[in-house]
């Protein structure tokens, strides 16, 4: 049966996906490679950044798409198909549209005028390609999320309950993202955003999200059982990643890898994280719009920063503090208050 109970780990998850992403785009500033991507870049390179971020390049945004996942089966289950698609519409539709026309030109802006670039208004989808997928998802697979809903007493929720509460659902989905890094081939695993590779990873990762909330706890208490040993093999297929292939390992060991790293997430956030705070109540609300403008902030800063004679640590450290600082200042002063903009930036109106 659907639950109805609040699930805080998940909101964690969300929380904590989203500060990584975060993290992750400010360590570009400071790769050799950063300015190649869009990026405003250091003069000084810290490549040892990119180890770190590569452990968590394969697992990041696929993260994020299994928690998407969970969230729509968590909503259908006071919604119609019809209320679904209104709200989701609102909620990501309307903000990716506000976002592509009106949020990321600025920072497209602040790139083209510190490389002294001819000036022009620039319509780009950006990092803002996540919200698009996550829409397109909604429509392609309610069909069959509201035709489970509407069986969920019957013989096929309790075969899959039965499945997704083994080892065996672990299997089958690890063996769903090898497939699809095989046949699809992507030349770099980790690209996601606008490939067919990304878009197939993050349906699937949609989808058993769904269904890791549709079979009930028995999903949730095989992944805290086996959490430990899902760590530990994520940690040695990274390792394995790093010495003997030096960070170029054939996909389908990163989509195992993957894997590995989301489900000791999951474990260890529904044994640790799964209770209610001020702090999360505030973060769960404050992620989503931080998500749409953190770019727009990390140029700002890296534009003012950057260019200063200071140590190359001490400008990570700043521009880390400027954006995170800046972000959340905007989101309490600005889109918490001012009640046109909270829709604009996904935020429930008053």
């Amino acid at each position: 049966m659907l639950t109805t109970d609040r699930r805080y780990d998940i909101d964690w998850l969300r929380v904590i996906a989203i500060g990584l992403l975060m993290i992750y785009h400010i360590g570009f500033v400071f790769l050799p490679w950063g300015v190649f991507i869009g990026f405003i870049q250091n003069d000084e390179a810290m490549e040892f950044l990119w180890k770190p971020m590569s452990m968590l390049n394969v697992w990041r945004i696929p993260l994020l798409f299994f928690v998407s996942g969970m969230g729509v089966c968590f909503a259908i289950r006071k919604r119609s198909w019809k209320e679904l698609i209104l709200e989701r519409s609102r909620r990501i539709l309307l903000p990716f549209i506000f976002g592509i026309f009106c949020i990321v030109p600025l920072h497209f802006f602040l790139w083209q005028k510190y490389y002294n670039q001819d000036i022009a208004y620039s319509i780009q989808v950006s990092h803002l390609w996540f919200l698009a997928n996550i829409f397109i998802y909604v429509l392609v697979l309610s069909p069959l999320f509201f035709f489970l809903k509407k069986y969920e007493n019957g013989k096929m929720h309790r075969g899959l309950k039965k499945l997704f509460g083994s080892p065996w659902g672990l299997l089958l989905i690890v063996a769903a993202f090898v497939a699809e890094a095989i046949l699809v081939k992507p030349e770099t695993y980790e690209t996601y955003s606008m490939t067919m590779h990304g878009f197939l990873l993050g349906l699937l990762a949609f989808l058993f999200g769904f269904m890791g909330v549709y079979t009930g706890v028995a999903f949730w208490q095989t992944v805290m059982k086996w959490r430990w040993v899902l760590l530990l093999l994520a940690g040695a297929l990274f390792v394995l990643r790093l010495l003997a292939f030096d960070l170029l390992a054939p996909n389908y060991l990163k989509a195992i890898e993957s894997n590995m790293w989301i489900f000791s997430a999951f474990g260890f956030g529904y044994r640790y994280l799964n209770r209610p705070g001020l702090t999360l109540a505030y973060l769960s609300q404050a992620a989503y719009p931080i998500y749409i403008l953190h770019m727009f902030f990390l140029y700002l800063g890296s534009y003012l920063i950057v260019p200063l004679g200071i140590p190359t640590l001490l400008k990570l450290a700043l521009v880390t503090a400027f954006t995170l600082a800046f972000c959340f200042a905007f989101y309490e002063l600005i889109i918490r208050r001012v009640r046109f903009l909270r829709p604009l930036f996904g935020v429930k109106s008053l």
